[in-house]
This record gives C-alpha cells, sequence and structure tokens, in this order.
C-alpha cells in the first residue's frame, strides 16, 4: 500500500512542477523522459539489483564481479575508441551494441551496486584514517572507539570534513575527478539534450558544493540563458559536496550507499526539474560538448593536499557555527512556541490545544503529507514531515543531525529511514538562496540580478528532485 501512495507521490510532484513552470509549452518532453528513465534505471540498478542478478544467474558468463566490471570497462573504452574513428551514421548500430553488452554485464553481475559497496569501504577507510589524524591532535577526544566519553561532534566530525577536502583536492589536482565529471557530462548531454555548459555543471555538483562546481564552467556563466542558469542553479540546490558526505554518516549513521545513489539520481533529475519548470527558448552558446577546466591552484600533490585541508578547515568552521546558531535558534523558537502554547491552554484552552507546542511540531504538521506521499508509513510521517521542513526551512545538516539523535532515527521503520535519507540529500533551502547569489554572482556579476530571479524557483526545483529521488526509492522498497 506505501508503494502505492509513494506513486501517487510521483505524480503530485511531477504535477507540482508542471503547474510551476513559467512556460508549459515549451517543455521538451524527451528531457522528461529520459531525467525519469535515468533517475528509475539507478534505483532499481542499487535497490533491486541483487534481485535481478539472481533471476539473471542462468545466462551468467563464468566471472566473478571484478571479473566482469574489468570486461565492462574494457568494452566502454573499445565503443569509445571505436565510435571516434567511425562515421557518424555508423555510430549508432555500435552503440546499440554496446548498450546491450553493458545492460548484461551491469545487471546480471550487479556492477553498480557492486562499485557502490566499494566505494562504502573506501569512505569506511577514509573516516577511520581520519582519527589518526584526529587523536594525534585532540588525543581520547579525538577517538571514536572511546566509548567512555561518548560523542563529540567538534572533534570527531568536521575532522573528516578537513580531511576528505583534502582527498578532493588531490583528485582534482591529478585530473581524476575532471575525467569522472566529463563522463558524466556526456551522458547527460546525450540522453537530456542539455547544453554543454550546464551539463558539466551538473556532473561537478555530484561531488562539488553548490558555489563551487559552475567555477568549471566560469568562462561561459555571464552568457547563459536562463533556463542554463536555472539548471546550474537547481543543480546545486539539489546535490551535496562530496567532502561533506562522510560527516553525514557520522552524525546520522545513514548508509553512505543510498547517499551515493541519491546523488547520482537527482542529477538527472535536477535537469528535469529545472527544464520543466523554466524551459530552454533561446540558444545555448554550448550546445556541444564543454571541456571540463578546473583551474589548477597548486604546485603538486603536498601543495594541493594543504590547500584542501585548509579549504576543509573553513567548511568544518562553518558547520560548527552554522550547527551552534541554527540549533539554539530552533530551541529559542521552540521555547516562544511553548510558551504561547501554555498561556493559551490555560487562558483559552479550546485554542490553546490546536496551537503547536514547538517549532517541530508545526513543521511536521506541514510537510507530514508531503512525508507520506513519498511513501513514507503514516505513524512515522510526522517525524518526517519534521525533517523535511527543518532542511529547508535551516539546513540539510542540521536535518541529518536530528536524524542521527536518539529516539528519532531509531524510531523509524528500516524503510522510511531510507527513504528520508534520500529526501534530505540536498543543499536546497533558503539560506541556499543567498550563498548562490553570492558565489555564483562573484563569478558572473552581470548576472546576480537573474540569480536573484530564479533563486526562489531554483529552491523550489531543488527540493522536488530532491522528494522526487525519495519517491522512487520509496516505490521500490
Amino acid at each position: 500500500m506505501e508503494r502505492f501512495f509513494a506513486l501517487i507521490g510521483f505524480i503530485l510532484i511531477l504535477a507540482i512542477a508542471f503547474a510551476l513552470s513559467n512556460n508549459r509549452r515549451a517543455i521538451r518532453w524527451r528531457t522528461v523522459f529520459w531525467g525519469l528513465v535515468l533517475q528509475i534505471v539507478t534505483a532499481i540498478c542499487v535497490l533491486k539489483g541483487q534481485w535481478i542478478a539472481e533471476n539473471l544467474s542462468g545466462v551468467a558468463l563464468p566471472l566473478s564481479q571484478l571479473g566482469a566490471s574489468v570486461c565492462f570497462v574494457a568494452i566502454t573504452f573499445l565503443a569509445i575508441a571505436a565510435g571516434k574513428r567511425l562515421s557518424e551514421g555508423a555510430r549508432k548500430p555500435l552503440w546499440i551494441v554496446y548498450a546491450v553488452a553493458a545492460a548484461y554485464f551491469l545487471l546480471t553481475f550487479n556492477l553498480l551496486a557492486y562499485l557502490f559497496e566499494n566505494l562504502k569501504h573506501v569512505v569506511t577507510g577514509l573516516i577511520n584514517y581520519t582519527a589518526y589524524g584526529s587523536k594525534f591532535v585532540f588525543g581520547t577526544l579525538g577517538d571514536p572507539t572511546n566509548t567512555s566519553i561518548g560523542f563529540v561532534f567538534a572533534t570527531q566530525v568536521l575532522p573528516t570534513i578537513i580531511f576528505i577536502a583534502s582527498i578532493f583536492a588531490i583528485l582534482y589536482y591529478v585530473g581524476v575527478m575532471q575525467w569522472i565529471v566529463r563522463a558524466f557530462a556526456k551522458v547527460m548531454t546525450r540522453f537530456l539534450g542539455a547544453s554543454g555548459a550546464e551539463s558539466t555543471s551538473v556532473a561537478a555538483s555530484i561531488f562539488m558544493g553548490q558555489t563551487e562546481a559552475p567555477l568549471t564552467i566560469r568562462p561561459f556563466l555571464p552568457e547563459m540563458t536562463m533556463s542554463e542558469l536555472m539548471t546550474v542553479m537547481t543543480a546545486g540546490m539539489a546535490h551535496i559536496s562530496g567532502g561533506i558526505m562522510a560527516a553525514y554518516v557520522l552524525v546520522a549513521k545513514v548508509d553512505v550507499i543510498h547517499l551515493l545513489t541519491a546523488v547520482i539520481m537527482t542529477a538527472p533529475g535536477a535537469i528535469m526539474m529545472a527544464k520543466i519548470m523554466v524551459p530552454e527558448v533561446d540558444q545555448p552558446k554550448t550546445g556541444a560538448d564543454v571541456e571540463v577546466v578546473v583551474p589548477k591552484q597548486d604546485v603538486n600533490v603536498i601543495d594541493a593536499a594543504g590547500r584542501g585541508a585548509i579549504e576543509g578547515l573553513h567548511l568544518s568552521l562553518n558547520v560548527a557555527a552554522m550547527l551552534i546558531a541554527f540549533v539554539a535558534l530552533v530551541w529559542l523558537v521552540n521555547g516562544i512556541f511553548g510558551g504561547v502554547h501554555d498561556w493559551l491552554a490555560a487562558a483559552v484552552p479550546a485554542v490553546g490545544k490546536y496551537f503547536p507546542a514547538s517549532l517541530d511540531v508545526l513543521l511536521g504538521w506541514i510537510f507530514r503529507p508531503i512525508a507520506w506521499a513519498m511513501g513514507v508509513s503514516w505513524k512515522d510521517s510526522l517525524t518526517v514531515g519534521n525533517l523535511l521542513g527543518t532542511r529547508m526551512v535551516l539546513n540539510e545538516f542540521v536535518a541529518f543531525a536530528k536524524l542521527g539523535e536518539p529516539g528519532i532515527g531509531s524510531s523509524l521503520d528500516h524503510r522510511s529511514f531510507v527513504i528520508t535519507t534520500y529526501a534530505l540529500c540536498g543543499f536546497a533551502n533558503f539560506s541556499s538562496i543567498a550563498i548562490q547569489i553570492g558565489g555564483i554572482g562573484s563569478l558572473a556579476p552581470t548576472r546576480r540580478g537573474d540569480l536573484a530571479r530564479l533563486g526562489l524557483r531554483a529552491m523550489i526545483a531543488g527540493t522536488l528532485a530532491n522528494f522526487l529521488t525519495a519517491t522512487i526509492a520509496g516505490m521500490l522498497l
């Protein structure tokens, strides 16, 4: 029954996006179709991959998952190399054959889930390695295995952000991340019909923050169409940065496999939502591919590691300051709500019993139907609705921190917990509007007015993209 409700939510989210479109006649349904296909296929490969592999075991070659992965990579490189040498007309049969072979290996050997499982081990390893650095600086306070002192956010979570930021800086210096971003961008350009510039920025948003990803297309920002600019902003709202992902694992005890699935699923969803709400009516100047260029700021790997650590320090301090201020503000507002509730209950009982006793209750009431429509059970919908509202009004880190609190995340069904993980996995909140206007506006000062006009719409589109990803997961779980 809950899967059926998720189907209703799926239709409702698309209907809301369509209703908010500024030009419904200009919507390109090919983009919508392929956006949904890529999201659903990714979700099926991860969430139902094991079941599919078991049913296809009869046609599987005698290979391990590692061997199948090597074969998949090999045929991919061979197809790319052959495609460059063939004429335009001869490429179509090649790509059809490649698509069949790729689908065989991906589904028969459950390769996407295998990749994510290995990435999970990588993230877990990085978190463990971070402990060595934090223990060296903070002693027992930085040791996550020391149960006698409990969980210390400042010394056990923030160092992870610093270390992961340093690792990403190294990967960008050696060119690994540029290659990955270029691959994602090509897929989105080919299937979704997005321009090279916006596809590149969306692909970068999978790994970079909402103000860092546009750096990859800085030269094109001043002349981007309104629809392209909307896509860039929506992608920033709908994704999280790679440097902060490990912190969510520590804070909320979420499975990194679901975080990875969410950010990849949301990439085509962000383009789709942006193109529904602000369809392309102009001619983009980067209709073809765009070379991914991340300006090198380092002279060697050590310099990159140091710069990444400094940037991670700034990010971790921002996170700490934000949490101190926002959590305190929530308690302040809760105190005000509680005081008014108690006063009304004593003075006008008939009214007081309906007045929310806290901001948590109010946000839970408002977002409860949305949580239920995504496939969350009704008994969990009030708690999840509160988390969704917290993410939008404050930010996702506060919401993930609340999800990790004793008695909140543990009280949810596993299915509700996973759906919530998908729904919260994005930067879409009111403060991000100001962040993008300031950050992207500094890269293209002439577009600051357009950024301001698109800000609220991009936040809504990013939120809908996250909710759609969660709803698709809800239909499959």
